[in-house]
């Protein structure tokens, strides 16, 4: 059997050794091309990829810190760049560029789909492939090198990946179940209602589907988060009633 050489402390390891220092050495290189940091010890960055379902320490209370650094990052940013907008502006921003199917684009605009540590259910499942873990693993990233190498290195990779991002809109985006809300309002409709209908899937995965109306108008749309179905299904009831108004706007011409 073929044995590796420990530079470290000289004479030969075993291949499981030498396979975790590998790994070791990977997501090290990984995280300094991802997020400009190369730490000396990558242990907090592999927790941050760690899913429950995997053995060890996972990355809930780094996701939990990261959240709240992004947040932090993200409010100076928006601050800066549109000194002149009012609070409820930069506040759809702020929504718009901090939810979990941003943060899981941009978890695998990096590659981290590769080094998501899971359990074999669950990556047979392809959970490594969702939203929800990815967002949640991105934020544990964030908070990995937060404690790592400090607020200004975070603040650097939140400004690199977010980039392209931040100036994509000329003005604040409307959140769907925000436009549905006004769009009742505006029309005297009754405010929107939402129904959980459905939840399947298994806990690593799973998939919710919610019913929106307004009135006699109703439509349902899943995601894999309770929020997430509730903002595809706001947005589908827009797309409906938008369709239903441009055939009155024609009769009145």
């Amino acid at each position: 059997m073929d044995q590796a050489v420990d530079l470290g402390f000289g004479g030969t390891i075993q291949p499981d050794r030498a396979r975790l220092l590998s790994v070791s050495d990977d997501v090290a290189a990984w995280v300094g091309e991802a997020l400009g940091v190369r730490p000396d010890d990558p242990a907090l960055f592999k927790r941050a990829l760690t899913h429950s379902s995997h053995t060890g320490e996972s990355y809930e209370r780094l996701e939990f810190l990261g959240d709240r650094v992004l947040g932090l990052i993200m409010a100076e940013w928006l601050s800066e760049v549109f000194p002149d907008e009012p609070e409820g502006q930069l506040s759809k921003r702020f929504n718009a560029l901090v939810t979990g199917a941003v943060c899981a684009e941009v978890a695998r605009g990096i590659g981290a789909v590769a080094h998501v540590r899971l359990g074999k259910q669950a990556r047979d499942d392809g959970a490594q492939h969702g939203d929800n873990l990815l967002g949640d693993v991105m934020e544990a990233l964030l908070g990995a090198l937060y404690r790592t190498a400090g607020l200004d290195a975070a603040r650097a990779a939140v400004r690199r990946l977010w980039a392209d991002r931040i100036h994509s809109d000329d003005k604040a985006p409307q959140h769907p179940k925000s436009a549905l809300q006004e769009w009742a309002a505006a029309n005297r409709r009754a405010a929107p209602a939402y129904e959980l209908v459905d939840r399947a899937g298994p806990g690593h995965a799973p998939r919710f589907t919610v019913r929106v109306a307004v009135g006699k108008d109703e439509v349902s749309a899943e995601g894999a988060s309770k929020q997430e179905a509730e903002t595809a299904a706001a947005q589908a009831l827009l797309e409906v009633l938008s369709t239903q108004a441009a055939p009155r706007r024609k009769r009145r011409r």
